[in-house]
């Protein structure tokens, strides 16, 4: 079990796991992988299981799930499905007008990870190509001995995700591919290489150039980008509808994290932050 850590009580904890014994029977057992590959494979699953998220049927699950995840809504019967519930919006504001500041861009967990000079990402215990991961070995080149910072959203995150600073949008590319889930389970899959994904180069007016990668998991029905060339910062880029996944940050500029994440990235846990808030600076 991974391990997180919160910022506001300053203590760790383990993560929970959502849907646990599942994962652990369809990861780790014969006849799991036979039911995960038919579910990751074949993109009608989800879809069948969205259906479901967006019908009234599915209000009943909101209740449940609040409760058990510690999810706080003013009125729960405003939304129409679960999946209204799940995607719904909040407000996000930026803390400083440093333009200096790196914020993060989702209620998430959050590690970092050099790109190494042979363009190498050590992400937890898999080893990837950057080159791979965007599809694209010329645009790989550009972040040579950069930082690449993973924001792991769960399923009680809010999830909708922002941009990292004002802007304009160069290209975006859709990536088809499976559907694993993100969570430490499925390592071994090298998810990032293999999952359905959006990859997004932004021309940004602090940061220079930067890649945004939204990469979809098991159960998550869509990836939601907003049509938008320009943008502000932390304005909503889109979003994930239910289940857990990740959006991933690319960086060629140098920036000093905060020191209680650095402490924590030492010691491979993950960092509770929420979208607009610090966790780091410009060098």
């Amino acid at each position: 079990m991974s391990q997180i850590y919160y910022r506001d009580t300053k203590t760790i904890e383990d993560a929970p796991e959502y849907q646990a014994g599942l994962l652990h029977f369809l990861y780790e057992t014969a006849f799991g992988r036979m039911m995960l590959h038919l579910m990751v494979a074949r993109p009608w699953f989800s879809k069948l299981r969205g259906i479901y998220q967006n019908s009234r049927l599915s209000r009943r699950d909101i209740a449940p799930f609040m409760e058990k995840y510690g999810v706080s809504v003013e009125n729960p019967l405003q939304f129409a499905s679960f999946n209204e519930f799940f995607i719904r919006q909040k407000e996000v504001m930026v803390e400083s007008d440093d333009p200096s500041l790196l914020t993060a861009v989702a209620d998430s967990k959050l590690r970092y990870y050099p790109i190494t000079d042979d363009l190498q990402l050590s992400l937890k215990h898999s080893v990837y190509d950057l080159a791979d991961v965007l599809e694209d070995a010329e645009l790989a080149e550009r972040f040579r001995g950069g930082t690449c910072i993973v924001f792991r959203l769960t399923v009680d995150d809010y999830h909708r995700y922002h941009f990292v600073d004002d802007g304009k949008l160069i290209s975006q590319k859709q990536i088809p591919g499976l559907l694993h889930t993100v969570r430490p389970i499925s390592e071994k899959y090298k998810v990032y290489t293999r999952n359905t994904r959006t990859v997004s180069l932004l021309s940004t007016d602090h940061f220079g150039e930067v890649v945004q990668i939204e990469v979809g998991a098991l159960l998550v029905g869509k990836i939601v980008n907003h049509p938008r060339t320009t943008f502000r910062k932390l304005e909503e880029k889109g979003y994930f509808e239910f289940g857990g996944s990740t959006v991933v940050l690319l960086l060629n500029k140098p920036v000093q994290f905060d020191d209680d994440i650095v402490r924590m990235n030492a010691s491979e846990i993950e960092t509770k932050v929420r979208a607009g808030e610090r966790i780091g600076i410009l060098c």
